[in-house]
């Protein structure tokens, strides 16, 4: 039901249908986010790590080669933890659907893991299962805001302690002590998009759709596993108000700026004023059309 575009990642209202909304995603990533010191660092570490680099100084068309590779390796890195995200993401949806008592793959996901050397992350999602011992409501679920205009997939409904609450996986990485890193406070904006939801996916196929049943959910939760433990995080409630705002002001970028992706090309030439005294317009003129005058303010002087 989703699909990669232009202007980001749409879904349609059932399966082969027409992209009609963007995702909850792709609204929260028309906020600027500054990664070019990451970029930066990470071309650094990889030609400084790489194995040719002392015969490539000797050579200026290996050297080349070797800095075109090195400059893509954030790239990489955000690609590979992409991937991995949706092998511990496949993981956790699983061990809902067990808990549901509904068909799953639970071995064959952990398997999956193991073939890439990340049962470590299977281990941290088992380890907070036992811990909280979440009952499922639903999972992986889709659902969709037709006022605002957008959609998204939840990874878990749970109710948790005796309350409803809505749940984001997040796969992260551990800093210097061993300690999982925390979300990103982005996750807060995701969290609040998806308990504004106005209707939830019943069937792709056949495109129904339901009133949403967790609008009222009382915690909004994001769970950082890594390797070497799972960190639970809660949403502050009073701070709810704020982000909604702000990813509803999200979303009227990203329709701005998804017409302007189509309205063709944004800017042409404009020739040089005429010679003063030269009515002929010999050398050159603003057309009436393309001066200063048909946006704001007095033609060009």
């Amino acid at each position: 039901m989703a699909r990669q575009t232009a202007t980001g990642r749409m879904y349609a209202r059932q399966e082969g249908g027409d992209l009609q909304v963007p995702s909850i995603t792709t609204i929260i990533g028309c906020e600027a986010n500054d990664l070019g010191g990451w970029y930066g660092y990470s071309a650094a570490q990889a030609l400084a790590s790489d194995p040719q680099l002392p015969d490539a100084l000797r050579d200026s068309r290996r050297r080349r080669a070797l800095v075109n590779h090195a400059a893509k390796a954030a790239e990489r890195h955000r690609d590979q933890a992409a991937q991995r995200g949706d092998r511990v993401h496949d993981y956790c949806e699983q061990l809902a659907l067990r808990a549901m008592g509904r068909e799953h793959r639970v071995e064959a996901a952990r398997e999956d893991l193991a073939e890439h050397h990340e049962t470590r992350f299977a281990d941290s999602a088992d380890q907070w299962w036992e811990l909280y011992r979440p009952e499922p409501l639903a999972a992986e679920i889709t659902v969709w805001n037709a006022t605002v205009g957008y959609a998204g997939t939840l990874d878990l409904v749970a109710r948790i302690g005796g309350k409803v609450c809505l749940i984001d996986y997040k796969t992260r990485g551990t800093d210097r002590s061993g300690r999982v890193k925390p979300p990103d406070p982005k996750v807060v904006t995701q969290l609040v998009a998806g308990l504004k939801a106005e209707e939830s996916l019943v069937d792709a196929a056949t495109g129904q759709w339901e009133p949403w049943r967790y609008g009222d959910a009382e915690v909004l939760m994001a769970v950082a596993i890594g390797e070497t433990e799972a960190l639970t995080v809660q949403a502050v409630p009073d701070h709810l108000p704020l982000h909604w705002f702000k990813f509803c002001a999200l979303a009227k970028v990203w329709a701005r700026s998804a017409d302007l992706e189509t309205a063709g090309v944004q800017l042409r030439s404009i020739a040089p004023p005429p010679l003063e005294g030269n009515p002929t317009g010999r050398g050159g003129g603003v057309p009436e059309s393309a001066t200063a005058r048909t946006v704001a303010g007095p033609a060009v002087d």
